[in-house]
């Protein structure tokens, strides 16, 4: 694991060149800072503790990011080592006379998967009360050892906005798989979604607009 570690470190200041800005659905932005409250945490990827969100300064996206977020399967792995996920709660305070959609997420991370083996990346968002969007899987196979990005972009049509006038919390769900596929059981095979030092995190980009008139 210590050696898992130093890798994901080594690969963590690599990582930040892939990634990509956001391409706005609009030009609107609510004045003020938005503020974002994590009220829920469940789920084998994120134990108490090791998750983090923090909302940009510019009111565009917000980000999470966790320390120990890793499915793995192989030598030394549990029978459910394979399968992390985590569904976080959020309490999204925005101004008065607008409302906000998640127009994109980018997930990233670090992977080292053996000949054979395949690891896969699976989200979905919603609001409290309103159905939940579809769950979107990204796949990666081995052989594999690098940095991973997937991102799940929405077109304006189809964003989900908050209601206006309403504080809804947003859930957020996420999960990791790995997979043995045909590699050698005792070859290990992971997957992470955490950082060690907090430079990996997963954004969520917002979309906004301005509510009608009451």
């Amino acid at each position: 694991m210590l050696l898992r570690r130093m890798t994901v470190a080594a690969a963590v200041a690599a990582l930040s060149t892939l990634a990509m800005p956001a391409q706005a659905h609009n030009a609107t932005y609510p004045p003020g800072r938005i503020t974002v409250d994590v009220v829920g945490v469940n789920g084998s990827g994120c134990p108490q503790g090791t998750a983090s969100v923090a909302a940009a300064s510019d009111n565009t996206s917000f980000t999470v990011t966790y320390s120990d977020y890793l499915a793995q399967t192989g030598a030394g792995s549990g029978g459910t080592d394979f399968r992390k996920n985590c569904q976080l709660a959020l309490q999204i305070h925005v101004p008065q006379g607008f409302t906000y959609a998640i127009a994109r997420a980018d997930y990233r991370g670090f992977a080292h998967l053996q000949r054979g083996a395949y690891g896969q990346e699976r989200a979905n968002y919603y609001f409290q009360g309103m159905a939940q969007t579809t769950r979107r899987t990204h796949q990666f196979n081995g052989p594999y050892s690098d940095n991973w990005q997937a991102s799940d972009q929405t077109e304006y049509a189809d964003l989900v906005w908050a209601p206006c006038g309403e504080e809804r919390n947003l859930n957020v769900n996420s999960e990791l798989r790995v997979y043995a596929g045909t590699s050698s059981p005792q070859n290990l095979s992971f997957m992470s979604m955490d950082s060690t030092d907090g430079s990996v995190s997963t954004v969520y980009h917002f979309a906004w607009k301005e509510c009608p008139a009451v």
